[in-house]
């Protein structure tokens, strides 16, 4: 494996094929709960210890928000401890507070700066990130009494007018579990209770626990989920998890590369987020789940993984939400099982960091694989052989580089990945610890 810039900005790197992959690894801590983690640390009354912190690029502008709102963060290594202001004790920067591409802060920010009554807040992004949907989150708000303005088409910069908020209750109009998120934040700060968020599809509910361990009045039921106003948080005290979304490539390079088994130690499990496990097991997958426990009301365990033969599934609309950040691999996974395998319901793709319905169908098909694009998701005939391998681009979108870089270990040629640079988004050492695991 080596990297070479062909253009400048750019990295390309190439991923040679592997025999197997073995032995035992742990990956970054979860990057939605470290975003979490940070932004209700930030305004809970007291210190937060939070280790394990999943460091990428994203989760360091949010570090880098609430050091701009008026929080001290000290940072130890994967240990950070972040000196709570209170409900309402931040404080509106000179400037715009600049997310970077980090969607879950853009996304989840606006519901605790919506209750900074008296303020004012800008919210700018990347280029990428600047035309992500905010009109999904500023819909709500505004019916919650607060004042928000977008740039034309809905999209960053975002104006916030932080105003007394009433609650609501929100009908998603599209399962996300960041505008549930933002609902509920904000929900915090209504006059009265409760605030309802009504989900016909359940989502990811990390922020309901972190809520709830910070001593936040939340139920949770099927269909939706009720806050109620808060006086004060506690601090937070979590140790988080290994992420799933950085355990899934390894997941489905060890599936797929006959003669592996490997070993994922401290694993979030949340079944909110471990859809892909369900998905590979129904076609036939061998992963085992062990050493359970629990942090911060996350479940954890260890995963051990072997090869196995795959055929081929359907994945229903209703599954979306639970591995819509693995999506990608699952195509990569469908391409090499017996039968042909589909997806639906999962529009949501298209308004990624790239339209990933496109650039996964675009890059696997320069592989070999035999997958065409649909509206809402993509059709698979799988080969229940080794993909040629060549050469695709990330289109700058760090799941389709980390796409890439499997499919480069499961080929027969090899594959070059431009853009890989992507992955410092999520996962920095990506690469490096894929190196580590690969027998060749």
């Amino acid at each position: 494996m080596h990297s070479e810039p062909p253009v400048p900005g750019s990295v390309s790197v190439r991923v040679e094929a592997a025999a197997s992959v073995q032995g035992g690894i742990a990956v970054p801590g979860d990057k939605s709960i470290s975003h979490r983690a940070v932004l209700i640390g930030a305004i809970a009354e007291g210190e937060s210890v939070v280790t394990g912190f999943g460091r990428s690029d994203d989760t360091e502008s949010t570090i880098s928000a609430v050091r701009a709102l008026g929080v001290d963060v000290a940072e130890d290594g994967d240990t950070i401890r972040i000196a709570g202001a209170g409900l309402r004790g931040l404080r509106a920067p000179a400037g715009p507070i600049d997310c970077g591409n980090a969607g879950t802060l853009a996304r989840l920010l606006p519901g605790i700066l919506a209750g900074q009554r008296g303020q004012q807040f800008e919210l700018t992004g990347d280029e990428s990130l600047s035309s992500r949907p905010m009109r999904r989150i500023a819909d709500p708000l505004m019916r919650m009494g607060a004042g928000i303005e977008t740039a034309q088409g809905g999209v960053l910069p975002l104006g916030i007018d932080a105003r007394t908020l009433r609650p609501i209750r929100y009908q998603l109009p599209v399962a996300s579990a960041q505008v549930k998120s933002c609902v509920l934040l904000a929900g915090l700060y209504a006059a009265e209770g409760p605030t309802t968020v009504i989900e016909s599809v359940r989502t990811r509910d990390h922020t309901e626990r972190m809520l709830r361990s910070a001593g936040a009045r939340v139920r949770s039921e099927p269909g939706g989920v009720e806050i109620w106003p808060a006086a004060r948080l506690d601090p937070v005290r979590l140790a988080v998890p290994g992420d799933f979304s950085a355990a899934a490539p390894f997941v489905v390079a060890a599936t797929l590369l006959p003669g592996s088994r490997l070993r994922i130690a401290g694993v979030g499990v949340n079944p909110t987020r471990t859809g892909l496990l369900d998905v590979l097991e129904r076609m036939g997958a061998r992963i085992s789940p062990f050493n359970r426990s629990t942090s911060g009301g996350e479940p954890v365990a260890d995963l051990e993984v072997e090869h196995a033969d795959l055929v081929a599934t359907e994945v229903e609309p209703g599954e979306v939400p639970s591995l819509i950040d693995e999506l990608p691999l699952f195509a990569l996974a469908a391409s090499m099982a017996h039968g042909d395998s589909t997806v639906r319901g999962a529009e949501e793709l298209r308004r990624k960091e790239s339209d990933r319905i496109e650039t996964v169908v675009t890059a696997l098909r320069r592989l070999g694989a035999r997958i065409v694009a649909t509206p809402d998701g993509f059709t698979v005939r799988g080969v229940p052989s080794r993909p040629r391998g060549g050469q695709m681009d990330s289109a700058g979108d760090h799941r389709v580089a980390i796409l890439g870089a499997v499919a480069g270990l499961v080929s027969r040629e090899g594959v070059r990945v431009g853009g890989a640079e992507a992955v410092s988004v999520s996962f920095p050492g990506f690469f490096e610890q894929l190196e580590s695991i690969s027998h060749r």
